[in-house]
């Protein structure tokens, strides 16, 4: 794989007189590229880069929080390395076709309103299976705490005090937080281990929490397919995890929460980062509600079922 990007290089330097500070930003975007695929899709070869891959990946980025101007160079360079793929052969059709870069301007946090939050976080609830209690828990944990996607799969047992109502996300040098949990996340925490978890376990070794359905630790891909088809079946359009993110933020500065607070519970470095989430709030302090789509028209998206097999 290797081998690919390095003739792509030297295409860009012999054949279309790219310059040296060009060729370099696309040799760093394109070194992180192959290690994500790598080592958190577990790619051997290029043939199998599909969409949901490069999607996974613009999500990464995102939950990095990368400026947008960066993540835009960074899918730049993806999508021209995957053209490449295809003109050489390697590739039979670009998945990169579909792939949408983000519009480089003043960042507004996407967001949903309290009521579809609330209709989300109840579709888990219709079904009794081991995997619709883990994503009745997931959903509620992040909601309850606004972590990074990547934080909430990388939860171990070992990370939750429900008799403190507090969970140990960021396992980072200096970002390590403790973060509350409110009381809808303690229950459907606590369900989920009495009655979830240990029919999903395999190995009594393995300390995470989420578990998929080999009993091993969900993936962020893999959450992201349990969201999006949750998302579909309510109506929502165009959700990632960081949109429960962001509504963890706008909802709790609506309802009177401390700025410096959120800060603290995000993650955030700088406060700055915090204050965009004010832009969101109306005047009324209402927030403004995803787009959604036809309730008598299927959602656009990859088909999926709840169980958390696809992509983990």
């Amino acid at each position: 794989m290797e081998n690919q990007v390095a003739r792509f290089l030297e295409q860009l330097e012999t054949d279309r007189g790219f310059s040296n500070n060009t060729i370099s930003a696309y040799r760093n975007d394109l070194r992180q590229f192959l290690s994500f695929v790598q080592q958190e899709l577990n790619m051997e070869s290029w043939p199998e880069l599909s969409e949901t891959q490069l999607t996974s990946y613009v999500l990464h980025l995102r939950e990095r929080e990368y400026a947008r101007s960066t993540i835009a160079r960074k899918v730049a360079a993806v999508k021209s390395f995957c053209h490449f793929l295809v003109r050489d052969g390697i590739l039979r059709a670009d998945p990169s076709d579909n792939l949408a870069s983000p519009k480089v301007d003043k960042f507004t946090p996407r967001t949903i309103s309290e009521d579809s939050i609330r209709e989300l976080l109840s579709k888990p609830t219709e079904s009794h299976t081991p995997e619709s209690l883990r994503d009745k828990a997931m959903l509620e944990t992040l909601y309850a705490t606004g972590m990074r996607v990547s934080e909430l799969t990388a939860l171990d047992i070992g990370d939750l005090d429900l008799a403190r109502s507090e969970v140990v996300c960021g396992k980072r040098p200096n970002r390590e937080r403790r973060v509350p949990l409110r009381n809808e996340a303690i229950d459907a925490l606590s369900t989920y281990l009495t009655d979830g978890r240990p029919h999903l376990r395999v190995s009594p070794e393995v300390s995470a929490l989420f578990l998929n359905h080999r009993g091993n630790r969900l993936t962020r891909q893999g959450f992201w397919l349990i969201l999006k088809s949750y998302a579909d079946s309510c109506g929502i359009r165009d959700i990632t995890p960081h949109t429960i993110r962001h509504s963890f933020a706008v909802h709790k500065l609506a309802n009177g929460s401390e700025i410096r607070d959120i800060q603290q519970i995000m993650g955030h470095m700088s406060l700055a980062t915090t204050q965009v989430y004010q832009q969101v709030i109306g005047q009324d302090g209402a927030t403004p509600d995803a787009d959604r789509v036809s309730r008598g028209a299927p959602a656009h998206g990859t088909e999926v079922t709840t169980d958390g097999n696809a992509g983990n």
